[in-house]
Formats: C-alpha cells, structure tokens, sequence
C-alpha cells in the first residue's frame, strides 16, 4: 500500500505524460507513493532506514524536503553537529504525497517538536497557508524556499517541473502563517538546534558575555540589526559585576570578563545578567592547552539557576568538543559564530511574539459576478470602487473640447485633466496629465494638449477631477500570483513607485488589522505619520481602502490585476486619483 520512487526522469524533464501514468497506476491500486525523483524517508524512532540518505541521529527534529541530496545535507549536518531528526521524507516531484500531507501529518507527530522543510515549490499556495497556519499554532516551522531570484526559478523549474512562484509573494505568506524562511541549509541547522534545545525566548533584551572583545561587538551589532536590544545594564547589576570582576573588565553590555574570565565569572556574570534580560550569549575564545569545560560547567550551572536560554560560541580550548557537547545535553545550544547565535536568538524572539499576536486569515467574499470585459477604462473603474464604498473624488468624462468645458464648470475650477487611452498606462510620462486648469480657456488648450499626447494612440478622451490639496502619494495594488493567487500591496506611490520599491505585500484578502500591520511595515512610515512636523495619514482610512480592494478579486473571479496610483491621503481623506483594472482575457 504503500512505495518510494527514487527514479529521476519524469516532469522535471518535461515528461509529465510518465509521471501521470505512474500516478494513474498507483490510485488504481489504493498505493500511496513518495516521488518519482525523490531519496527516501526515514523514521529514527523506528530504526526505519529506506533512504539513500546518512542516517542521523535520534531526536524531535522533522524535515520535509522536495530535494532528497539537501535532507542528505541536513542530516549530515545533524549526526555532526549534535541534532537529533524524528522523521525525514523526501518527496521530489510530489504528484501524490506532497509537502501539504506531510505538514498535516508532522502537525500530530508527537515525536515532532519542530519542522523544517526545503520547498521549490508549492502547488496549492491557499491551502498551504490554512495548513502551515495550524501547524506552527502548536510547533515551529523552519523554511529553506528556493528559487529566489530569477536564475533560481529557472533551476526551480528543471529541477522539479513546477514554476516558482513569486518570491515577494512566498515571504509574506509564510511571515502571515508564523513560518520562519532562512536562506540555506546552514542557517536552517542552527535555527533547528535552537528551537530543539533552547528554552522559549519570550522577549528581545540580550545580554552578551564574553571573554573577547571583538567576537562580541560583532555579534552586538548583529543583534541590534536583527531587532534585539543589547541594552546596557543597571548601575546595580554594574556594581554586583564589580564585585568580582577585575577593574579592567567592561560591565557594560557586552559584559567582557576579559581573558581572566574563568567558569566562576562566566557563571556568576551570565546568572546576574539573565536577571535584566530575555536571553544571553555567551562567548570563550580560549586557548589551544587550556580547558574550557570550566567555562561550560560554569553556564551550565547559570542555566540551571535562572531557566532562561543561554546560547553559547565555544570557538578553542583542549577540550572544545567535549565541552560542547556537555553544553548541548544541558539545553544550552552552541554555534560556530556569536551571530550565528544571534540570528537564531532574534527568529526564536519573532516566533513567540508571533504566537501572542497572530490574526486569523481572512475570509475571501462570495462571488457576485464578473467584469465582463479584460481592460476596463478608467471612469469605469472608478465606478467599480464607488460602487464597493471606496472612496472616490467626483469626476466627469468628455470626448471633445466642449464637453470638456462644461464637465469642468460642473466640478467647480482648478482642475485635473487626464488622457483616457488603453495604449497608455503612465500618464504623468506621457504629458497625460495637466493640473491646476483654473478657466475654460486653459481646459481648451489642457484638452487639445492631451489629445496631441495621445497621437498614435487609441483616445477616448479626458477624464476630470476637482484639484486636491495632494497630501502623500501611495499606491494599492492587486496582482495574481501562481501559486497563491491574489496579492494585495501597499506602498510609496507615485513616481516613486518604480525608484523607491518600497512595497508591503500580503495574500488577499486581508483584515484591516493586517491592513495596518502592511502600512506600518513599509520603510517611509515614519514620513507618513508625520516625521518633523509632516502631514500624518489617517491610517484607520487607508486600511479601510486596502481591505475593500483585497476582495474584488473574489468578488470578481476573472479580476487579475488592479492599481490604485496614486492615492492622496491626508489627515481627513483618502482618494485614489487614478485606477487600472484589468480582467481575464
């Protein structure tokens, strides 16, 4: 009933036809398969081996991967580096057990406290998300997403007959669902370690110990960059250090005991410390004839005493691989660098804040029709936000000069004119855009102008609106994704769209708490809510925008993109100024 295929030459060589019929054979008979294209499995607690895989050792760590020669790497990594694996499947191709199943199952493995999983692509992105949503509710998900860049997802492809889809697209999905994504398998290994040994890190205050200057700065630096907060300690706990601690230690933080640092200092300084903050970090370069199970003696002793997490960076001494390994049985991870440390302390920090405040996902609306055509034209467009109560300023279309005026008076001067073409889509590039038209002669010359821009192009006139005071310009647009769907973003708009790349991205639809979690996000928030005395957005309004546009798509099934650039929005209002939507063809 059950079978692995490790045969290679199926769709990741474009001969799909094979790989349906093997999965054609399979359903005829009730077998569930991994594979083709895949290396195996392997189940420690079992003593169960059918891999062409290294065995490793027994432990709590999963690893689901969609390339057998990586779990290899893993495992490698864990029967060398002191970490236990419960289960791994390799799943290659994935044409009936995939990375779906296999999350579902590990979920409920009670022989499983975290996951870790290698993925170049996913099949169905919305259910992934509802799965990997549930899971890391109860136990972490570390993920390694390949295809990256371009020349990644082109690998993606003939690696595994599957498109990747976008980048951008696959960090918020997992970010949203509390999944951690690391860039390769050696960051995986150390965040695997971490979740596996270390005692939950409930908050983002560390403190550094070390007997080495440098190795400790760095990792100072690398923590405030990862959001931690390597704060200086107390004046209290400064004169408790004092006490026994040489006058040319430093007592701020990192707290260097100096090269005269032995297990007790590092016990006693380490135990105080945790007293002010979440975590420590605890670094010993020693040297190659004297013994540093002292120093871990002393840690061990100072975890004992306050159960709180305690990383460590062992790099020399006579006995560093006993010393490690004495650490690790303890609960007290090491790694090869303080920011290796560092990095996994900060993910393990996002994680548990993660699980404080996660918010469920939102639930897509019914669908109410269609747009029925695939290029709606802007005054149309306009009507289908105003329709769905997204704001919209009044305006008015004209065909030819006279109607131009008269739409004009009917707004009430100044006004903006713009082309309406569907052969253009950035009018400000085009001279499709004239402002501040305060009588009937400018808007005469305003239309004859935009008539000229639009020679070689289908011209559909001028669309009109009242001139705005403009506050801050942003953009919200929907695109669809392969294997995820709709997306909505947020973002700088504008001109600034295309230099600034300054861009929130989430799955649609999103709740207005996450609507505002994505403007908080985008690196010019400080510039919207009003730095040095600046216009601050009403940003209860804007996440209202960013929700009702997030389920258009639903609404309208055949809907594939949707831009909303610029939005004006200031302390009272928000109005998008110009919208492209564009459906199915």
């Amino acid at each position: 009933k059950a079978a692995i295929i490790i045969t290679s030459g199926f769709a990741e060589v474009g001969r799909l036809k094979d790989e349906l019929a093997i999965k054609e054979t399979a359903s005829r008979y009730g077998i569930r398969y991994c594979g083709p294209n895949c290396a195996g499995m392997v189940n420690t607690h079992q003593k169960l081996f059918p891999t062409l895989e290294a065995a490793p050792p027994q432990g709590s760590v999963a690893l689901v991967s969609q390339s057998g020669s990586v779990g290899g790497m893993l495992m490698t990594m864990a029967a060398e580096g002191n970490l236990g694996i419960s289960k791994f499947i390799s799943y290659g191709n994935g044409y009936d057990l995939n990375e779906l199943e296999l999350l579902r199952y590990l979920k409920d493995d009670p022989q499983t406290s975290v996951i870790a999983m290698y993925l170049e692509n996913i099949r169905d992105g919305r259910a992934f998300m509802r799965e990997l949503k549930e899971v890391t509710k109860q136990k972490p998900v570390v993920i390694v997403k390949s295809g990256r860049t371009g020349t990644g997802q082109r690998a993606t492809l003939s690696h595994t007959g599957s498109l990747a889809g976008s980048d951008a697209v696959y960090n918020a999905a997992f970010r949203e669902c509390g999944a951690l994504r690391v860039k390769n398998i050696e960051e995986m290994f150390y965040l695997c370690k971490a979740f596996a040994l270390l005692k939950p890190v409930l908050g983002k205050t560390l403190s550094i110990i070390t007997n080495s200057g440098g190795p400790a700065v760095m990792s100072a630096d690398c923590g405030e960059e990862a959001g931690l907060q390597v704060n200086e300690p107390s004046e209290a706990l400064k004169r408790q250090l004092a006490e026994f601690l040489p006058v040319h230690a430093s007592f701020r933080n990192p707290i260097d005991l100096t090269v005269e640092g032995g297990g007790e200092q590092y016990r006693r300084a380490t135990a105080l410390a945790l007293k002010e903050s979440d975590a420590a970090l605890a670094i010993y370069v020693g040297t190659p004839y004297l013994a540093a199970m002292p120093i871990a003696e002393g840690l061990i002793a100072a975890y004992q005493d306050g159960r709180k997490p305690i990383a460590a960076t062992m790099l020399v001494g006579q006995d560093i691989k006993a010393a490690i390994a004495r650490l690790e049985e303890q609960g007290i991870a090491c790694f090869p660098s303080g920011e290796a440390a560092v990095n996994a302390l900060s993910s393990m920090a996002w994680y548990y804040d993660y699980l404080k405040a996660a918010l469920p996902l939102a639930v897509p609306a019914e669908a109410c029709g269609s747009l029925a055509k695939p290029l709606l034209s802007e005054a149309e467009a306009m009507r289908l936000l105003q329709k769905h109560e997204i704001p919209i300023l009044p305006f008015a279309q004209a065909i030819n000069s006279d109607e131009a005026v008269l739409c004009c008076q009917k707004i009430g001067y100044p006004v903006v004119m713009k082309v309406v073409s569907p052969d253009i889509v950035h009018k400000s590039g085009r001279g499709g855009v004239i402002l501040d038209i305060g009588n009937d002669q400018a808007a005469r010359a305003a239309f004859a102008s935009l008539q000229k821009a639009a020679a070689g192009c289908v011209f559909d006139g001028v669309i009109i609106y009242p001139q705005l005071n403009r506050g801050h310009e942003l953009i919200v647009g929907l695109s669809y994704d392969a294997q995820f769907g709709p997306v909505i973003a947020c973002g700088m708009g504008g001109i600034y769209t295309e230099i600034l790349r300054d861009l929130a991205v989430m799955v649609a639809p999103v709740s207005k708490q996450q609507a505002v979690r994505m403007i908080k996000s985008l690196r010019g928030y400080d510039i919207l809510a009003g730095a040095r005395g600046g216009i601050a957005i009403n940003e209860e309004l804007l996440a209202e925008v960013i929700v009702k546009l997030s389920q258009l798509p639903f609404l309208y099934p055949d809907l594939r993109e949707a831009d909303l650039n610029p939005i004006f929005v200031t302390e009272t209002q928000v109005y998008p100024v110009d919208a492209r939507i564009i459906g199915s063809k």
